[in-house]
């Protein structure tokens, strides 16, 4: 596990969209990109479209898979995550909207809804880049504690922290959603690369947990410490709890040139 600790959450988003779009070169154009909602990747994506309206990064052949959705709320829904996807990273990001897939909230067909979007990730080549989040309980999608480590895609019961932290994208929370359908924790680890950017201090548990504590389904972020090819970047709230933060920061600073990100 690759741990960058940055100064504020711009500079997260900065180096956050530098690893993302060095592993869509190394790709190229068909690369398939695992995108996550909430408030952490967005900085990550405002860099991204940077270099897609620089002309330095071209994503119109790209496919994107979001990690999860909320069950029975309409797709025309402003907080729908098929709207937020749109909205936060399909245009800005140009994508061909025919190649972004958000999993199907519809209570119609909801109950092998999950192993169709298992089956359109494997159709695709499989996720090249995974962006992710973290939850302050240490979820990533809606994979909440106690979910399996080896879940699949599937619906899960928001508990009552998720849907407070989510009351924030709605008029109260009675109108936060109580279930959702999200990338099982087995198939984000299928991904070939995996980005967590998490920003604040009130993520600082979770991050110390996840990079520092045991592997456990009581924390399911932690298990992306068994995945070969994990980038975690976070500013320095969130970093606060972490006992090698030094450490990590030295490493990071002492990378060969081969290593090095292109932040801008």
């Amino acid at each position: 596990m690759e741990i960058i600790i940055c100064q504020n959450e711009d500079h997260v988003g900065a180096v956050g969209a530098a690893k993302v779009a060095q592993i869509a070169r190394r790709v190229g154009p068909g690369v398939v990109i695992g995108v996550a909602t909430g408030g952490s990747p967005l900085s990550l994506y405002a860099h991204l479209a940077s270099r897609v309206e620089a002309g330095t990064l071209d994503l119109s052949e790209a496919s994107a898979f979001a990690l999860d959705e909320y069950v029975g709320l309409p797709i025309e829904h402003p907080e729908s995550y098929y709207s937020v996807i749109d909205r936060t990273v399909t245009k800005p990001l140009h994508l061909d909207p025919a190649r972004v897939h958000v999993p199907n909230g519809s209570l119609e067909g909801l109950e092998t809804a999950g192993q169709r979007y298992d089956a359109a990730i494997v159709a695709a080549g499989g996720v090249d880049v995974q962006i992710l989040g973290i939850g302050a309980n240490g979820h990533i999608g809606f994979n909440e504690p106690t979910s399996s480590l080896h879940s699949r895609t599937r619906v899960k019961t928001l508990t009552p922290q998720t849907r407070a932290d989510n009351t924030r994208f709605f008029d109260s929370e009675d109108d936060v959603p109580r279930h959702c359908i999200t990338q099982g924790i087995g198939t984000i680890m299928e991904a070939r690369a995996l980005v967590l950017v998490a920003n604040g201090a009130h993520k600082a548990d979770a991050i110390a947990a996840m990079v520092e504590g045991p592997v456990t389904s009581w924390c399911p972020a932690s298990v992306l410490q068994m995945h070969p090819r994990a980038t975690v970047i976070i500013d320095e709230a969130a970093a606060g709890r972490l006992q090698l933060a030094d450490y990590y920061k030295q490493t990071y600073e002492n990378l060969p040139e081969w290593q090095r990100l292109d932040v801008r």
